[in-house]
């Protein structure tokens, strides 16, 4: 960064600094309206954002360089309590809530960001919600030290949406309470998002199709108030789909309502004397998960698994052996202002494994073949939104890494047969509150990569030319901060990568926040 440049950043850095002491506050009776600014600087290795300072930060990244950024959000929440089934001072039968959020990154360039922008409704245990906002799909212990859900880890930026759902676990009355469940169903808005031109049968010079997303969950939970073990169960949906009608032209005989449902059923189209080959309508994936979780008294536990789907193959459990697997370990004991010179939060300890995707010779054979999880033969960037990925990071785009790999032209995500185990923990040192993540992971590229190479059913294609040499990669993040008085906290955040997969380098970042 030249002098000049640098100088712009020092006075901005400045002028932020002095907008931290500007804030507005407004008191209801059930709920506060909260604001707050932070202002972050540091440098990060030119070369890129190290994974976890750039991973599952819902879109809210630094630059790489020296840089100045500014963060700044205003909320208003729900009371987080339980629906008895009538309405209470703390939990009425109507309540509504907002958030927005911004990002300002200045240093080899300015950058804007809106992170979250959304208002949402609560009738009793119904939830409406309509714009961008920070969300996760899939069943974990912990939303902030695990290394990502696979269906939506908030990688990327939110797809606005409209979503319907009962967001907290709703507690039936019957059987003591025994039975609660909680579930979504929304749609969303994607954008132009580019198409293989052999997708189209209709002629044209724009492969780029509006984009729309559909997803829904449903996930049910089975233990009274007073029982110590509770077991946890459910899944998750996740389609892109849209512009058939510019692809198929006049052979495509369902209008936007029809198509919609069969996207959301995942029924297949074509065929029987229609032109169109018969298939799913949309890209599809999403995972099947179970946890259980126990209730030591000074500590909890709990376990939980993630198996995937994407074309299909979990219908004949061809590919069980991919799988998120993890535990986690709450410390019930916990307190922030305890006098105690240390203690821990949370613990936990991921197993990610996703080389198997009924890919081998010997694998079960299915209709669709191998899953090729993010990748798709028709939208050239697969399971990603403006570039991103949006399910876990542990799968890099090609953009992402280094140069080097055997990369097969037709797939955005460069390596999704990943082998990788990851450590979560949080606590408190002195006065300080720490989070860290260290993960190791194992790169084998994808199918097409491989030799054995791709799959349709029981055919195997020629692998590509080239292929993908397994490497090792190491990410490491530390976060710590601790609070000057009630209102103002300071921090810093320390990560790198090591390996032959990203580029290896680190960053630092300082930060100072203050809440209203």
């Amino acid at each position: 960064m030249d002098k000049k440049k640098r100088t712009i950043v020092h006075l901005l850095g400045f002028y932020l600094l002095s907008l931290a002491n500007i804030g507005y506050a407004q008191q209801d009776s059930l709920s506060r309206h909260n604001f707050s600014v932070e202002l972050q600087s540091g440098y990060i290795n030119n070369k890129g954002v190290p994974l976890w300072m750039r991973s599952n930060q819902y879109g809210s990244i630094p630059l790489s360089g020296a840089s100045v950024s500014l963060l700044g959000r205003a909320f208003k929440d729900y009371r987080t309590v339980e629906w008895q089934g009538k309405s209470t001072p703390n939990f009425p039968v109507v309540d509504w809530g907002y958030a927005i959020e911004g990002r300002v990154n200045a240093g080899r360039k300015f950058q804007g960001q809106l992170i979250e922008a959304h208002v949402k409704m609560r009738v009793a245990i119904f939830e409406a919600r309509v714009g961008r906002s920070k969300d996760v799909m899939g069943l974990n212990g912990d939303t902030v030290l695990t290394s990502g859900n696979f269906s939506v880890s908030g990688n990327a930026l939110g797809v606005p949406k409209f979503e319907i759902s009962i967001p907290s676990y709703y507690r039936l009355p019957w059987l003591g309470g025994l039975l609660s469940f909680k579930g979504n169903f929304a749609t969303g808005y994607m954008g132009k998002m580019d198409m293989n031109p052999s997708a189209f049968r209709v002629p044209t010079s724009d492969y780029a199709v509006e984009t729309f997303l559909h997803q829904k969950s449903l996930y049910g939970r089975l233990g009274k108030p007073s029982w110590r073990l509770q077991l946890y169960g459910g899944l998750n949906h996740q389609a892109q789909w849209g512009g058939e009608k510019k692809r198929y032209g006049e052979d495509y005989k369902l209008n936007f309502f029809q198509t919609l449902t069969h996207v959301t059923l995942g029924q297949a189209y074509g065929g029987k004397g229609n032109p169109i080959p018969r298939s799913k309508v949309g890209n599809h994936q999403g995972s099947i998960d179970l946890g259980a979780s126990y209730n030591f008294g000074p500590v909890s536990l709990m376990l939980y698994r993630q198996s995937f789907y994407d074309v299909g193959a979990i219908s004949k459990l061809a590919n069980i052996a991919d799988g998120l697997n993890g535990i986690t370990m709450k410390n019930n004991r916990y307190q922030p202002k305890s006098p105690k010179n240390w203690d821990w939060e949370k613990l936990l300890f991921e197993f990610f494994y996703s080389k198997d995707q009924a890919g081998y010779p010997w694998s079960k054979p299915t209709s669709s073949g191998d899953e090729d999880y993010y990748n798709n033969s028709e939208y050239m960037e697969g399971w990603s939104y403006l570039g991103t990925g949006m399910g876990s990071p542990l799968i890099p785009t090609a953009a992402s890494v280094r140069p080097g790999q055997a990369h097969y032209p037709k797939d955005y995500f460069i390596s999704n047969r990943v082998v990788a185990g990851h450590i979560g923990a949080s606590g408190r040192l002195y006065q300080w509150n720490v989070l860290t993540k260290i993960t190791l992971a194992r790169h084998f590229g994808t199918f097409a990569t491989s030799e054995f190479g791709k799959s349709t059913g029981s055919h195997f294609h020629r692998p590509y030319v080239d292929r993908f040499e397994p490497v090792h990669q190491f990410s490491f993040f530390l976060r710590t901060e601790r609070a000057i008085d009630q209102k103002t906290s300071v921090g810093g955040s320390f990560a790198t990568d090591q390996g032959k997969l990203l580029y290896s380098g680190s960053g630092v970042l300082i930060h100072l926040r203050r809440t209203f």
